[in-house]
């Protein structure tokens, strides 16, 4: 089972004194998951009727940079195939609503890990109908209002998009750098010991070719003296 850590935000609109999540209009979850080597793992989102889904990944560390990422409609129908990428998103709006499954794959990963930064979001117009139509019951004209709400709301869900693709892009080029950085000290401590390790072998290699005084003296040729 993967782990996982959840930074969550929501679009929430006061609607007579009362905040309500199941009357927000927009929901948006930024999940950062351990994805274990040979693993698939899935998430589920409920869907409003008419109500827009977004979700995208990005995978931070690990292996080759890529993970599958798919997602099936309520009908368990693929609406988005798997495939293989350091980065996949997928919107739609869906009609019948009901349970989106968003699934990560890293079965092809015998050994290694991946770290993903998976977003998902969706974003409800349906409510911003039914408060226009509550304030016309009352005579109240707001027309205008309501229609740059609705055009503020969809731009700061955009924008939550947009952050939410470069907070992945910057934790996964600080997660290379962090590789990057390893990878160059132990190279360079392995270097250094290669270094020392040379230096003294050719040190005990001069000393045993050329010797010393004493093992000069000691090897001299002997003459022998003979009796005429």
């Amino acid at each position: 089972m993967s782990k996982f850590f959840i930074s969550l935000s929501v679009l929430s609109i006061v609607f007579g004194g009362e905040v309500a999540l199941s009357e927000s209009p927009g929901f948006a979850m930024d999940y950062r998951v351990h994805l274990d080597a040979g693993k698939e793992d899935c998430y589920y989102q409920y869907v409003h009727p008419g109500a827009t889904i977004y979700t995208s990944i990005n995978v931070l560390k690990g292996g080759d940079g890529q993970a599958g990422f798919a997602v099936r409609n309520p009908q368990g129908s693929f609406v988005l195939p798997y495939a293989w990428k350091s980065h996949a998103e997928h919107k739609e709006t869906s009609k019948q609503g009901g349970y989106y499954a968003i699934c990560l794959d890293n079965q092809f990963s015998k050994m290694a890990p991946k770290l993903i930064n998976l977003y998902i979001t969706t974003f409800r117009n349906d409510l911003w109908e039914k408060h226009t139509k509550e304030m016309q019951k009352n005579d109240l004209h707001v027309e205008n209002v309501t229609a740059a709400f609705t055009t503020v709301t969809g731009r700061v869900n955009n924008m939550l998009q947009y952050q939410s693709m470069s907070r992945g892009r910057e934790a996964r080029h600080y997660q290379l750098l962090l590789d990057n950085n390893l990878w160059v000290q132990r190279w360079s401590i392995g270097l250094c010991v290669a270094l020392v390790v040379a230096s003294v072998s050719q040190v005990v290699i001069l000393r045993r070719l050329l010797g010393d005084g004493k093992t000069s003296q000691n090897s001299a040729p002997r003459t022998r003296v003979g009796l005429v």
